[in-house]
């Protein structure tokens, strides 16, 4: 089994290179140490949608750069839903199922803003929001400094090894 990324780009506002966005999500993911059977989704999307969904679920206001919707793996326990009873007839699947890390929505107008402001390439950008949100699925947070300082150097070397050397005087 491989780990899948499903790749979107719902928005005509920024051109997205997608193929390699999503190759980059999977070497992320592999690097992280996740392994075949796993499947996250990468969408882009336009900036009242992520506006509505920063709204929906964070509370804020207004469009952001990047969201990440990670989905938890709860242990539904042994036998069938909902009375978890016995496994029912037949054989268990071949394959396992795979497990659905969650997803990662991008806003390319936000990140053309932030590259602006960073003076960074959009492309760049783009590939830096998309580590940044994988990791955010992996549960790596920067809720205090001390997390911060080490979420971005882990982007930092992410970006470096499986992107590009321009991340090194960042």
């Amino acid at each position: 089994m491989t780990v899948d990324v499903f790749g979107a780009d719902e928005q005509h506002d920024v051109g997205v290179a997608l193929d390699q966005l999503v190759a980059l999500t999977r070497k992320v993911l592999l690097a992280e140490g996740v392994r075949g059977g796993a499947e996250v989704s990468l969408l882009f999307v336009d900036a009242p949608t992520i506006a509505e969904l920063n709204e929906r679920f964070r509370g804020v206001a207004g469009p952001t750069d990047v969201l990440s919707f990670p989905l938890a793996d709860d242990d539904p326990g042994a036998g069938r839903a909902p009375d978890a009873g016995g496994t029912g007839p037949g054989e268990p699947p071949e394959d396992p199922v795979p497990d659905l890390l969650g997803d990662v929505v991008v806003c390319p107008s936000v990140a053309v803003a932030n590259a602006a402001r960073d003076e960074a390439t959009v492309e760049d950008e783009l590939a830096l929001l998309v580590v940044h949100g994988t990791l955010h699925l992996l549960g790596w947070d920067h809720e205090d400094e001390a997390a911060a300082t080490k979420m971005e150097a882990r982007e930092r070397d992410l970006l470096l090894e499986h992107f590009s050397s321009t991340w090194a005087g960042r």
